[in-house]
């Protein structure tokens, strides 16, 4: 009798899903929530969200994960804020002066921003967070301090090349004046200022270690104020009366429940419990993306955006250490069953690490230089492992084990792929789920063979895609060291040549892609979101982060 594959009995359950979903549900076309929800919430505004994990800290400079980056934006704002066209308009900064060679910027911050506690928000609160950022004594080190080495001196100072923070070019001329001074021209750098890392913090942390954990130490500078964290259950934030653009935050609330499970935040949102439902903080179940889409159509933002879904290798630890049997395991998945058959949300199969809708040289980078650094072939793959094991020395594969966060649609993923893997290559993976902090943390410490990833832009740029792969990357975590790939995205970051940036991004890919696989591509990612018909003014950006902060209830 023929194995029936994983595969085909997803699909089978996904048919069962849909049909389940639609018994006692609305008409076609008919939303959720009845009319008397939507007038008290316009009357109370106050949002309710889910987030699938629970922040791991919400100390800007600790800061790594899509979970703290929507809380702390909420908290939080920089020398610039985004727009509901991801370009940087005025936040803390009033105004700014760039020289004409790029290099110098001068903010000028509004004399009524203020801190959450009454105290002015000042120039020397931003030089005070970026050094602590740079500080290389800072425990844990800072994952994101690479963002901030187009400032003059920054890397000297985080690499411990020197020990006087006066060398690194940011300073405080007065109360309301900040002076940046970059390495080389950076056109994206202004927008970069918008990114949690450069957030200011209020000075009263370096006396409390565990500031970041207490709503009654967490003064902020941003719209919202931490008011409420019961671990596990609930976080809340709460309108700030000193927020020095209040007069047009409209929400009174924003409250987050704390579920991994997309079928209970869907069956939330049905209930009216939710008024947003769905990525990038939460997740729609995949079994119930047909039904969604006909029954909830109005409701429905489906886009694509310019981040990815990939899995990643610790090139440290075996068999993966062994780039033949990396490429093995990359070539011998099917990326279209995937996201017809389990995410079923038109995703777009991956063959390299730059999602469509990242800025290029003149068009974007994937038109510009196509992603076909691999092929998914089978037969090539089995040949890969053969030739792999073989120079390992191994008869039979080590134990292999896929982690992955706590998630359904990450569930589904691995057993689907591992599923591939036994088919295609005769090889037993084990597919285990982990609570969001440990897994970030078995990650960060090099501590799994295959773990699953995601990645979206911290500003739009390829930048952001390759130097956290760099030697020096705090967000490098697959142990992957390579040379030439540093000098490539050094180059890069030196060159004003945009046409030379785009050639040395593409030689990057070629490397971490093509010649050491050190990543598996698999899609890259389409917005899934359920908003409710009278919410207005959330804002889902190219890269599918969401600003719920001038969001309000009509």
């Amino acid at each position: 009798m023929r194995r029936k594959t994983l595969l085909t009995l997803l699909t089978l359950l996904l048919v069962a899903g849909t049909v389940l979903a639609g018994c006692g549900s609305k008409k076609e076309g008919e939303g959720s929530g009845s009319s008397k929800e939507n007038t008290a919430a316009a009357k109370e505004q106050v949002l309710h969200i889910n987030l699938s994990a629970e922040p791991p800290t919400f100390d800007p400079a600790q800061a790594q994960d899509s979970q703290a980056h929507t809380v702390l934006n909420m908290m939080y704002e920089g020398l610039v804020r985004l727009d509901e066209n991801s370009k940087p308009i005025p936040g803390v900064a009033e105004k700014w002066e760039i020289s004409s060679d790029g290099l110098k910027y001068v903010f000028h911050l509004r004399k009524d921003a203020k801190w959450s506690n009454g105290d002015p928000v000042t120039a020397k609160d931003f030089v005070f967070a970026w050094q602590r950022v740079l500080d290389p004594n800072t425990t844990p080190a800072p994952p994101y301090a690479y963002q901030l080495y187009y400032i003059k001196g920054a890397e000297d100072f985080n690499g411990k090349k020197t020990t006087d923070f006066s060398t690194v070019g940011v300073k405080a001329t007065d109360d309301n004046t900040l002076e940046v001074t970059l390495n080389n021209p950076t056109p994206y750098f202004l927008g970069l200022t918008s990114f949690y890392t450069f957030y200011p913090v209020h000075q009263s942390v370096k006396d409390n270690a565990k500031w970041s954990a207490d709503p009654k130490t967490m003064i902020t500078n941003g719209p919202f104020t931490l008011t409420t964290w019961t671990t596990g259950q609930k976080i809340e934030v709460s309108k700030n009366a000193n927020y020095w653009d209040n007069k047009d935050i409209k929400l009174n609330k924003i409250t987050m429940s704390l579920s991994n499970s997309g079928a209970t935040e869907l069956s939330s949102y049905r209930s009216g419990q939710l008024d947003f439902a769905g990525m990038p903080n939460g997740e729609i179940p995949t079994d119930q993306m047909p039904a969604v889409k006909k029954e909830l159509k109005d409701e429905l933002d489906l886009k694509a955006v310019g981040s990815i879904y990939y899995y990643q290798f610790n090139v440290t630890a075996k068999p993966f250490d062994n780039a033949k049997i990396r490429k093995a395991f990359t070539m011998s998945i099917n990326r279209q069953d995937i996201v017809d058959k389990v995410t079923q949300s038109e995703e777009k199969p991956a063959f390299g690490f730059v999602p469509p809708g990242i800025a290029g040289a003149k068009d974007e980078f994937r038109t510009e230089h196509k992603d076909d650094f691999f092929t998914e072939n089978m037969d090539e793959a089995k040949k890969m492992l053969q030739e792999g094991m073989q120079e390992e020395g191994y008869t039979t594969l080590p134990p292999v084990t896929l982690i992955y966060n706590s998630s359904d649609k990450h569930k589904k993923i691995a057993l689907a792929v591992a599923d591939m893997w036994k088919t295609n290559l005769g090889v037993d993976v084990k597919t285990e789920n982990q609570e969001w902090g440990v897994f970030l943390k078995n990650r960060r410490s090099l501590n799994y063979q295959i773990a699953r990833a995601g990645w979206s832009p911290d500003y739009n740029d390829p930048m952001t895609f390759f130097d956290l792969w760099t030697s020096k990357s705090g967000n490098n975590d697959v142990g992957f060291k390579n040379p030439d790939y540093d000098a490539l995205i050094k180059d890069a970051y030196s060159s004003a040549d945009n046409n030379k940036r785009m050639e040395d991004f593409t030689k990057a890919e070629n490397i971490l892609i093509k010649d050491q696989q050190v990543l598996m591509p698999i899609y890259y990612y389409t917005n899934v979101a359920l908003l409710k018909p009278n919410l207005k003014g959330v804002l889902i950006d190219y890269a599918g982060g969401v600003d719920f902060t001038r969001a309000y209830f009509e």
